[in-house]
């Protein structure tokens, strides 16, 4: 039993060096710490819903995830590829790509929820 812990444990550790490697390593992913932690103190703000920090938790974790699996997928086309390739550029582009249309959807969820609350407060000040 004490060993189905400690693997357990090791998995999270593993997982959260990960986080933290690609936090540290790539700038798009402090970029989209920094745009959650926008997005979170807006939602605490205007005293969104429940269903609407929903959608913005959801969105966030949608675009982390996207930009960590780039990042993994960068660094195995660079191991296994360190001279150019047009496949391996490809992947890369494809994995890009990934991110960016996640940032988008976010985005666009992020202005559907945020928008009449930023509306309704220039009504009061305007």
């Amino acid at each position: 039993m004490r060993a189905y812990f400690k693997k357990r444990y090791n998995s999270f550790r593993f997982a959260f060096r990960g986080i933290n490697a690609a936090i540290r390593s790539e700038p798009h992913m402090r970029l989209h710490v920094l745009g959650a932690m926008v997005v979170v103190v807006l939602g605490f703000a205007f005293d969104v819903t429940k269903t609407e920090w929903c959608l913005l938790i959801g969105c966030i974790g949608l675009v982390v995830t996207a930009e960590i699996f780039n990042t993994a997928i960068e660094t195995v086309v660079n191991l296994v590829s360190p001279h150019y390739n047009p496949l391996a550029g490809k992947a890369k582009d494809l994995a890009a790509g990934a991110v960016l249309a996640a940032a988008i959807t976010a985005a666009c969820v992020g202005t559907i929820i945020f928008l009449p609350y930023l509306l309704a407060l220039a009504k009061v000040y305007f």
